[in-house]
C-alpha cells in the first residue's frame, strides 16, 4: 500500500510540444527573447544617472515646440481636465533611459458579420528595474461617420486606426512607470517655457487663428471662448488655446466640445453690408441699359429697393415684362463662372477638412465648388459653417 503523497506538480509535467507555428515562429520567438535579453544586459551594464536624466528632461522641456504639445485638456462633468500628452510623455521616456515602449499586433480574427479586429497590445518596459505594465485591447477595422460605418479594407488604414487608439495607452503605460514627481517637473517647467514665450504679436495670433481654422473653429468662436477680443488676448490665454489644440488634434476632445456654433446671421456680417451699396448703381445701370435696349443682370435686384414714386413713368412699363424673363435665364451665368471655381490658398490640412466636412454634408469636390464658387482663406471659415449646418440639418 502506497501511503506518499502524490506531488501536485506532477501532473502537470509533460513531454514539450511543438509550436503549431512551427519552426519559423520558433525562430521568431527565439529572435525576440534575444533582443529583449540583450536590452536588459545593456541597461545592468549602464544603470541610469537620474540626475543627469532629470537634467535631459526638463532641458527638452524648454523647447517651445514640446512644451506647446506638452498637455491635453477636455471637459468633463463641467469641469477641464488636463495631463500630460503623449508627446511630453514618449519625451520623457526618451530621456530617462533605459526604457522600451510601443504596441503591437498580436493577432486578428472576423467577427460574425464579417467585420475583421486586432488585438493589440500596448506596453512599457523599464530596463534597469524590470517592471512592465501591458495593456491589451481590441480594435475592430471599422470606422464610424455620421452616415453609418464602414469597414476598413485597406492595410494602411487599420494600422492607423490601431496606431491612433494605441498612442493614448502607450501614454498610460509611460506615465505608470516613470516617476510621479519627474512627469509633474517636466509638466511645470513645460507651462514656464510657454509662460515665457507666449507669443501675443498679430503674426502670432493669425497663425494661431489659421491652425484653428483647420479644425473648422472661426476667429469669432475663439474671440467668444476668451472673452475678449483677440488683438487683446494674454499670455495665460494663449497658454490655455495652445492646450485645446493639443487636445482636438490628438483626439482627446471635438472643436464643439470648447466652442460654442455661430448663429447664422453672426458670421457673414462683412458680406451683408454690400448690398446696401449696390442699389444705386443698379439703379444707374438700370436707367441707362432702358435706353440703350441692354438688360443688365442686377435690374431685378434694383426693382424691389426703387420707392414707388420713382418707379418708371407708363410709357416705360412694357420693357419690364420683357426684362424678367431674360432675367430668370441670365442666371446660367454664375454657373458657368462657378464651373471655372477652384480651391486657392489653403494648405494641406485644411484642404483635407474641407473635403471631409463637405463629404460628411453630401458634397463631392465638384458640387462643393458649384455651390460656394472658389474658396480660399477669406471665404474659408463661412463655407466651413455652411457645411456644419448641412450636416447638422441632416440629423
Amino acid at each position: 500500500m502506497n501511503d506518499r503523497t502524490t506531488n501536485p506538480f506532477a501532473l502537470t509535467q509533460a513531454a514539450p510540444s511543438h509550436s503549431a507555428g512551427g519552426a519559423l515562429a520558433q525562430a521568431t520567438t527565439s529572435r525576440d527573447v534575444a533582443e529583449t535579453q540583450a536590452m536588459f544586459l545593456m541597461a545592468s551594464m549602464r544603470p541610469r544617472d537620474p540626475v543627469k536624466a532629470m537634467d535631459r528632461i526638463l532641458n527638452a522641456c524648454t523647447r517651445v515646440t514640446l512644451a506647446e504639445k506638452s498637455t491635453y485638456e477636455y471637459s468633463r462633468g463641467g469641469s477641464d481636465v488636463n495631463g500630460p500628452s503623449i508627446r511630453l510623455a514618449e519625451a520623457i521616456a526618451q530621456q530617462w533611459g533605459n526604457f522600451d515602449f510601443g504596441f503591437r499586433e498580436i493577432t486578428r480574427g472576423i467577427d460574425p458579420d464579417g467585420v475583421g479586429w486586432s488585438e493589440v497590445m500596448a506596453y512599457a518596459i523599464d530596463m534597469e528595474t524590470v517592471t512592465r505594465k501591458p495593456i491589451f485591447f481590441r480594435v475592430r477595422h471599422w470606422r464610424d461617420t455620421k452616415k453609418g460605418g464602414y469597414a476598413l479594407k485597406d492595410e494602411r488604414d487599420i494600422y492607423e486606426l490601431m496606431a491612433n487608439m494605441a498612442s493614448r495607452r502607450v501614454r498610460n503605460c509611460i506615465l505608470s512607470l516613470i516617476p510621479g514627481d519627474v512627469v509633474e517637473a517636466a509638466v511645470n517647467q513645460c507651462a514656464t517655457t510657454l509662460k515665457t514665450s507666449a507669443d501675443t504679436s498679430p503674426e502670432a495670433i493669425t497663425r494661431m487663428v489659421e491652425a484653428f481654422a483647420s479644425f473648422g473653429v472661426t476667429k469669432s468662436q475663439i474671440e467668444k471662448r476668451i472673452q475678449r477680443r483677440l488683438d487683446s488676448i494674454q499670455p495665460g490665454q494663449i497658454v490655455q488655446l495652445r492646450r485645446i489644440y493639443t487636445s482636438i488634434a490628438d483626439d482627446m476632445s471635438r472643436p464643439e466640445d470648447w466652442f460654442e456654433p455661430i448663429a447664422a446671421g453672426e458670421e457673414p456680417q462683412p458680406k451683408a453690408k454690400a448690398p446696401q451699396a449696390k442699389p444705386q448703381a443698379t439703379a444707374a445701370a438700370a436707367a441707362a441699359n432702358a435706353e440703350t435696349g441692354e438688360i443688365d443682370p442686377p435690374a431685378p435686384a434694383a426693382q424691389p429697393r426703387i420707392d414707388p414714386q420713382d418707379s418708371p413713368d407708363v410709357g416705360a412699363e412694357p420693357p419690364a415684362p420683357a426684362a424678367k424673363p431674360a432675367d430668370q435665364a441670365k442666371p446660367a451665368a454664375p454657373a458657368q463662372s462657378n464651373a471655372d471655381a477652384k480651391i486657392v490658398g489653403l494648405s494641406d490640412a485644411q484642404q483635407r477638412v474641407l473635403l471631409s466636412r463637405a463629404k460628411s454634408a453630401g458634397l463631392d469636390e465638384a458640387a462643393l465648388l458649384e455651390a460656394f464658387g472658389s474658396i480660399g482663406l477669406d471665404n474659408l471659415n463661412q463655407v466651413l459653417a455652411e457645411l456644419k449646418r448641412m450636416v447638422d440639418a441632416q440629423g
